[in-house]
């Protein structure tokens, strides 16, 4: 279990490549033990959660797959409702959001029948939803995840919970959604910094300068997210570094 912690905190911290190692070591260890439950975490909370987040598909399909056969095999009914919601995810990053959204929706309904509830499964299934096209409903769903983090004091998603809340605001289609999502960004952005969480801060920092290159501010966009990316010192081929790679390519 603190393998997978300490590969999803290299991960916020930026340090990607570690964090993948660390968390295909959990993995391994887990299975040398032959500890079902210890494995069901290194998967759920570490190695599946660490592939999506570095956007490596064929390595979360391995990690869900395994995480899917592990939890129905030993009836872990949580960490099954995990597996579900990341192959979704999967689903969805492959083309087919109505049938990602239907994944998530199983998933989800799991956690909620159990009482419990995942920042990162709310972050998901909002993204899922703007995606298709359906912002009400996204909005709804991450407010209730910064509200329950609010709350519950844990904090440490809210910064992604708040970028992802801007993405969805922009594209409401109103007059004032740029104001309104580039304050969700600039929040996102101010709390990343606090906390030190280098990988939430790209993520905002892109999602900013997304926005400024769309209204012709091209040179704000580009001193706000060149220093960003400039801090990171490895995992270059992940899906957020080389978002961000080929933004500030474009912005020069």
């Amino acid at each position: 279990m603190a393998g997978a912690f300490l590969a999803r905190t290299l991960w916020l911290q930026g340090d990607a490549d570690q964090a993948a190692r660390i968390a295909l070591s959990s993995v391994e260890e887990a299975r040398t033990a032959n500890h079902a439950n210890s494995l069901g975490y290194a998967l759920s909370l570490g190695a599946c959660l660490i592939a999506l987040w570095r956007g490596d598909l064929d390595m979360a399909d391995g990690y869900v797959g395994m995480l899917l056969d592990h939890s129905t095999r030993y009836g872990l009914s949580f960490w099954l409702a995990f597996g579900r919601c990341y192959q979704g995810q999967l689903v969805i990053r492959r083309g087919d959001v109505t049938t990602g959204l239907q994944l998530l929706r199983t998933g989800l309904s799991e956690f909620i029948e159990a009482n419990t509830t995942s920042r990162f499964i709310a972050a998901q299934m909002a993204e899922a939803l703007r995606q298709a096209g359906r912002i009400g409903e996204g909005l709804a769903v991450i407010e209730g995840a910064i509200e329950r983090s609010q709350s519950d004091e844990e904090l440490w998603a809210t910064a992604e919970l708040l970028r992802i809340k801007g993405d969805l605001v922009r594209m409401q289609g109103i007059p004032e959604a740029s104001a309104a999502a580039e304050d969700q960004f600039r929040q996102a952005l101010e709390l990343s910094r606090q906390q030190g969480v280098l990988s939430w801060e790209l993520r905002a920092a892109t999602s900013l300068a997304l926005l400024w290159r769309d209204q012709g501010r091209l040179a704000e966009a580009m001193a706000l997210l060149r220093p960003v990316y400039d801090r990171f010192t490895e995992g270059f081929g992940t899906a957020d570094l080389k978002a961000a790679k080929a933004l500030l390519d474009a912005l020069q």
